[in-house]
């Protein structure tokens, strides 16, 4: 097999002449690819005459170097060696790449806006459709509780409320610690020491351990929620269920809005003695309170509405987590994207709905709970 000869250009009285091997092995070897497209970029001028009848063998990869030189175009004066004319033939007749348009984007800011009000009406119709289920479903369960699914009830307030125990505790502790503190260094520069008992009592027994309590929740046990029945959508448990007979809203939203509103004012408890322990302790240490005088002036700073208040509120998130999070769940496709996509979903929206609903308590009890 004869070897390749090196691809040379020469420059003689304005004509070019190639010579060699012009295939890509050929190409390939030493810097002989750097040095003839250096050549080529410094040849200047329309009117120049290229020989390539001296080249021993050319390929496709040859011919687009010249082509590309040319400005895909022949040259007018060109001298080419009987084989090598289908190889540029065939460059002719490619012509340019045309790529199709891409689609301009025919929806203004207003359809947009009109788009996305309608998919809110959308959602809030779902899931005003589900609560009436869910109704139906309590008054079903309420006339014949031993046909009740206990079992599934008492599996999600394990789910949802003691294995939640650990990180609202954790939390909560940390949020009285950092707001005790605060609190004392402001009070300690007007000279009101002992209205500590009041502003934490007030502040976590009314607002702040409902909220973080509901807020753990949402992110914890509503994703597992939205999850759960997204996966069950995916595997096509639920047209399973259907097939057998067995209704969704009985069977798998029912115990998890009746769970959720039993375990999450049980939550609220917890989440206010431990973030109540963190500012006593914080109390201690900042404004040298003893613990006695704090759990004894508890009950004066806090009436007992507020209390009320806070389990009401624990009992209405836990309601709006649990719709929230079925609701997106069952709207869940059988896909992966979609599953993560609706989980994410599910848990901005049910912390969303969890703020507007604490907005909307504090409007209407706004004169409840204050001791004159």
């Amino acid at each position: 097999m004869p070897t390749a000869q090196e691809p040379t250009l020469t420059l003689n009285a304005g004509a070019v002449a190639a010579t060699g091997t012009w295939q890509v092995h050929a190409l390939a070897q030493g810097k002989a690819m750097t040095t003839i497209t250096t050549f080529l970029k410094s040849l200047k001028g329309d009117q120049l005459k290229w020989d390539l009848s001296a080249i021993d063998s050319m390929d496709h990869i040859g011919a687009q170097l010249f082509w590309n030189a040319w400005g895909k175009a022949r040259p007018a004066n060109l001298q080419l060696a009987p084989e090598q004319e289908e190889f540029f033939n065939r460059l002719e007749t490619t012509g340019t790449l045309e790529l199709p348009r891409s689609r301009q984007n025919r929806l203004t800011l207003v359809m947009k806006l009109g788009f996305a009000m309608m998919l809110f009406f959308e959602h809030l119709a779902g899931l005003l459709r589900l609560i009436g289920q869910v109704v139906q479903d309590s008054w079903r369960f309420a006339r014949h509780p031993l046909r009740g699914p206990w079992k599934e009830i008492s599996a999600n307030i394990y789910h949802a409320g003691f294995q939640a125990l650990g990180i609202t505790a954790l939390v909560g502790f940390l949020i009285g610690v950092v707001f005790s503190y605060l609190s004392a260094q402001q009070l300690r520069n007007f000279g009101g020491d002992i209205f500590l008992v009041n502003l934490l009592g007030m502040s976590i027994i009314r607002e702040l351990g409902p909220l973080l309590a509901a807020i753990l929740v949402a992110g914890r046990s509503g994703s597992s929620i939205t999850a759960q029945l997204g996966v069950m959508r995916v595997t096509e448990e639920l047209d399973a269920m259907l097939v057998m007979g067995i209704s969704h809203g009985f069977r798998l939203i029912m115990p998890k809005v009746l769970a959720l509103a039993i375990a999450m004012p049980l939550l609220v408890i917890w989440t206010d003695t431990i973030a109540l322990m963190g500012g006593m302790v914080s109390a201690k240490v900042e404004l040298n309170l003893s613990p006695q005088y704090f759990l004894l002036k508890l009950p004066e700073a806090v009436p007992l509405a507020n209390y009320m208040i806070g389990l009401g509120k624990g009992v209405v998130f836990g309601m709006l987590i649990a719709l929230v999070s079925c609701h997106f769940g069952l709207r869940i496709k059988p896909n992966t994207e979609s599953l993560g996509r609706g989980t994410t979903t599910s848990v901005v929206t049910a912390i969303t709905a969890v703020i507007l609903a604490d907005a909307v308590f504090a409007i209407v009890f706004s004169g409840v709970g204050f001791s004159l």
